[in-house]
């Protein structure tokens, strides 16, 4: 017989490799633990992200770090966690050759449609806001 598996406190098999308290929180690898071509090159921040930190008062991405140009149904596109669904990305857009250049795009890409009236949290903000 096997070895007897081990379970987390959500269930999680500590078998499938789930190492820090994070991962088996989200139950998915942190990639860039593993692989540190996936931390963003702050060189190539668009002028875009570089002003929106300084809004912010960012000294990292944070959150967009994670954030990677994919593809969905063979269309360049990006994941958006909060419509959980890809956006994709419009097909008269030159990508860059560079991988991290691509990535710091999908990030402004994301950012913009996130902060523009055509999010579609933005009518669950009307329906649902209580002031």
């Amino acid at each position: 017989m096997g070895k007897k598996r081990k379970s987390g406190k959500n269930g999680l098999d500590e078998a499938a490799g789930l190492d820090s308290d994070r991962e088996k929180m989200i139950g998915q690898h942190i990639g860039y633990r593993y692989d540190v071509n996936l931390l963003p090159d702050y060189t190539r921040l668009t002028p875009y992200l570089k002003a929106y930190m300084e809004f912010m008062g960012w000294d990292d991405l944070n959150w967009l770090e994670d954030v990677h140009l994919g593809y969905e149904a063979g269309e360049p596109a990006i994941f958006d966690r909060n419509i959980n669904g890809w956006v994709r990305i419009p097909k008269s857009l030159a990508l860059p050759d560079n991988q991290q250049d691509r990535d710091m795009l999908a990030r402004e890409l994301l950012v913009r449609f996130q902060t523009s009236p055509n999010h579609p949290l933005k009518e669950l903000n009307k329906a649902y806001r209580k002031f």
